[in-house]
């Protein structure tokens, strides 16, 4: 059962966080449960699972994971308002994970020969890789939503998207040096990165700037420790 909910909750990783635009989300936003995307984003959450699974005997699990997946989308659509958006994605993707794992425990998947060869290790490696980049960076995106820190950005020069994507090979580099066992070279890291920050917070002299850019990287670092433990627990296990 082990690597079927694991193949699922990858399945949900690319489906919820890397196949599905911003402008489908939008629509979903303003259209709920009259716009096409929504219907679209199930499709392609089903087409995943098939094609992850591997196993067309398991279409009734893959069909009711989808159908779960529609009715949580369906009713965070219908409740959320503005000031509550940020509540109603983390309380989606908790109700997403209990779901696909309580239907796949009442399935009875005890024994799971899938047709692809990848070991459940390999499996949950990838799924930690694939969460600390595009998931991790909108996970971060919407607890930092409250805060509006444009008139202190606008005039510095910065590449678009760049601290989008330092967060994530500072994540992907956490992880690898933790999962190989150099905790040292991550204390590194972390010296290294408020060097090279150390001049933009004095220059910008600015407090809500300076501790906006604390927090964000000890989120980051945070969370990468986490997963890189969670992995390190897990795959003994799997």
């Amino acid at each position: 059962m082990a690597l079927i909910l694991l193949k699922l909750f990858l399945a949900h990783i690319l489906g919820d966080f890397f196949l599905q635009p911003k402008k489908w989300v939008k629509d979903k936003e303003k259209k709920k449960l009259k716009s096409k995307w929504l219907y679209v984003h199930i499709a392609v959450h089903i087409a995943l699972m098939l094609l992850l699974v591997w196993d067309f005997s398991y279409w009734l699990l893959i069909l009711l994971v989808g159908i779960s997946h529609f009715s949580i989308d369906a009713l965070k659509l219908i409740l959320q308002k503005k000031k509550t958006k940020r509540f109603y994605f983390f309380a989606d993707q908790v109700f997403h994970v209990i779901a696909i794992f309580l239907i796949t425990a009442a399935m009875f998947y005890d024994d799971v020969a899938p047709s692809l060869s990848i070991s459940t290790s390999a499996l949950l490696l990838v799924i930690c890789l694939a969460f600390l980049t595009q998931p991790t960076s909108i996970i971060m995106k919407t607890i930092f939503s409250k805060w509006d820190i444009s008139k202190y950005t606008e005039d510095n020069e910065s590449l678009e998207d760049a601290g989008k994507y330092i967060g994530i090979l500072e994540r992907l580099l956490v992880f690898i040096f933790i999962i190989v066992g150099h905790w040292e070279a991550v204390g590194f890291l972390i010296t290294a990165k408020s060097v090279f920050r150390f001049g933009d917070l004095t220059s910008t002299k600015e407090r809500k700037l300076t501790e906006y850019i604390l927090i964000g990287t000890l989120i980051s670092f945070g969370i990468a420790i986490v997963v890189s433990l969670i992995f390190l627990n897990l795959k003994s296990y799997v």
